[in-house]
């Protein structure tokens, strides 16, 4: 069977930062994530994701990953490569434009 994501809403993300130990994802651009993220994210851009990248940033293969982007698309394709990849615990919850909670930025 082939390794596939979840997808949750912004909501149940928020529920699951504050309530379990796991990796935010940002999967936009740097330009992007130095304007605004959610606080904690760890950037990974959509075009960097590999094997080699993703064990770089990611402890495990069974890590909680929560994943975003801008719109939602992205993330989409991003939860889709990691779990390909074997990543067991993917999250996907869209995009930064329908995150109603606090950002940060650098």
């Amino acid at each position: 069977m082939a390794n596939t994501y979840k997808t949750i809403t912004p909501q149940q993300a928020k529920r699951i930062m504050e309530t379990e130990e796991c990796l935010i994802l940002d999967v936009r651009e740097e330009d992007e994530y130095i304007i605004e993220h959610i606080e904690n994210a760890e950037l990974l851009t959509l075009a960097t994701i590999n094997e080699k990248n993703a064990a770089e940033v990611i402890p495990s293969k069974d890590t909680l990953l929560l994943v975003y982007c801008r719109s939602g698309k992205r993330s989409h394709t991003a939860s889709h490569m990691l779990a390909q990849l074997g990543y067991t615990r993917v999250h996907d919850f869209g995009g930064i434009i329908d995150w109603p909670y606090e950002l940060t930025w650098e």
